[in-house]
């Protein structure tokens, strides 16, 4: 079975290698980008099974991000978590509006992380 490959885009290099860490024990591949723009590339690169994105990146931010994934025919299938420190109402709205697939607050519980994903990779599945 080939593993599913995960995006994961976040600024802070504890939480890209404590995510990493998580991802790579459940059996997933993991890209890491450090800013919105990196992201951006290596998701239109690599063309990941699925997404994590902070939000407040430097270079492009994650809204944009997911917006501009979102409303390109080639990757918009592709399933997005915003995972952010912001978990404010709006906030979340906003992530909703450019795309997001899901919203997830850090600090995270690993366990809710891997089932998200799971769950969004089963949509995503099921609908291809």
């Amino acid at each position: 079975m080939n593993k599913k490959k995960i995006l994961l885009v976040d600024d802070e290099e504890d939480m890209l290698y404590a995510v990493r860490l998580q991802l790579e024990a459940g059996g997933f591949d993991v890209l890491t980008a450090c800013d919105g723009q990196e992201g951006l590339n290596l998701a239109r690169r690599e063309n990941p099974d699925l997404i994590i994105l902070d939000v407040m990146l430097p270079k492009v931010d994650g809204y944009k991000v997911c917006r501009m994934l979102k409303f390109d025919r080639k990757y918009n299938t592709i399933p997005i978590i915003m995972f952010t420190a912001r978990v404010q109402e709006g906030d979340q709205q906003t992530g909703y509006e450019v795309g997001a697939d899901a919203y997830m607050a850090k600090p995270f519980e690993p366990r809710k992380l891997l089932d998200k994903i799971n769950e969004l990779l089963k949509q995503k599945q099921s609908l291809s």
